[in-house]
């Protein structure tokens, strides 16, 4: 994300750039936990801090990704079109890497021209994990294209569509009806969004008092198994995004937390490359059952997501692969912005 040169705006990036390492680090956790459960059959002690994320995982995701589109929304339409072409960049360049790795095995059980099928599907269908950094495209147009509109229609469709529950089938389309009234959310609410950040960190012991109520009620419901009904899942997923950012903002007051700002700046590098890391580590730890507990495997095989990733980042500056994570300036239609080149945000 762009970042603002002022003190205050910066301060603001800083508990986004937590909120966005709390996310990352929750979606690795997502990915490792039931990867590892499905694998050895059973659940662990994580599978119940997987489903207490499921309500506010994503949509905080999506309402810091529309947080700063004020930023940018005024800019002309080649200049604003360019951010298109950072995701898709990023989207082509990773769907080929994963196919790439996947490739052996889906040709030796259906064969070459289904691999090369289902590459072919990859760019309308979206493929595993990367679906988000193919969402984030259609809603900065979505956005932008609809910017005359009255606001509060424009929400209150979005917000119809997630109450829908759009089950089509197809990922783009589902997942476009399920989120995208909370990246509007934090585009119309930014600067309300703001305040509520500064109000937690000057008033420290309510909202830590306000987040312990909110975790008890939001674990409450997703124990009863109605935290996806219409409505709710809506209700919690707002609620649940301001949560996180409220949490976010007492993290960013305390050193201690300052790793999971590191892995907010460089969140789009750990989702592009995670499940590298990921599912070797898993592999090796279920083929030689050196932890026996799927709670703990699932907490390295997290562990190994994160941190990989970033490895793999690091190796490529070294031996100057930086076109894996940074976009090359052939590859933009616009004039980069000033400053110094950053990591795929």
């Amino acid at each position: 994300m762009d970042r603002s040169p002022s003190t205050t705006q910066a301060r603001r990036v800083d508990w986004a750039d937590y909120a966005k390492g709390f996310c990352i680090i929750m979606v690795v956790m997502m990915h490792s936990t039931l990867g590892v459960e499905e694998a050895a059959g059973r659940e662990g002690f994580m599978h119940a801090l997987v489903a207490f994320a499921k309500p506010f995982r994503m949509p905080d995701f999506f309402m810091i990704s529309g947080l700063f589109l004020s930023r940018v929304i005024d800019r002309d339409w080649r200049t604003y079109l360019d951010r298109i072409v950072h995701f898709a960049y990023f989207y082509v360049l990773w769907v080929t890497i994963q196919f790439a790795v996947k490739a052996p095995v889906f040709a030796a059980a259906h064969g070459w021209g289904y691999v090369a099928f289902q590459y072919a599907l990859a760019f309308i269908e979206p493929f595993g994990t990367l679906w988000f950094i193919y969402l984030l495209p259609i809603f900065f147009v979505v956005t932008k294209a609809t910017r005359r509109a009255p606001p509060a229609l424009i929400w209150f469709a979005g917000a119809a569509l997630q109450i829908a529950a759009i089950d089509t089938g197809w990922t783009a389309i589902d997942e476009f009806a399920g989120r995208f009234v909370y990246f509007y959310t934090g585009y119309l609410f930014a600067p309300r969004i703001f305040a509520f950040a500064a109000a937690v960190q000057a008033h420290p012991g309510r909202a830590a008092a306000g987040l312990a109520a909110w975790a008890i009620v939001n674990g409450a419901l997703v124990h009863a198994g109605v935290a996806g009904s219409p409505v709710v899942s809506l209700a919690l997923g707002l609620v649940g995004a301001a949560a996180v950012i409220a949490f976010s903002a007492l993290m960013a007051k305390a050193e201690v937390f300052k790793p999971v700002r590191y892995c907010g700046e460089h969140s789009i590098v750990i989702y592009l490359a995670f499940f590298l890391p990921m599912a070797a580590t898993r592999t090796a730890l279920l083929k030689t059952a050196m932890v026996p507990d799927v709670g703990a495997m699932s907490l390295i095989v997290t562990i190994a997501g994160v941190v990989g990733a970033l490895a793999m980042w690091w190796a490529a500056r070294a031996v100057g692969a930086t076109f894996l994570f940074e976009r090359p300036d052939r590859f933009r239609i616009a004039p980069r912005p000033r400053g110094a080149m950053q990591a795929a945000e």
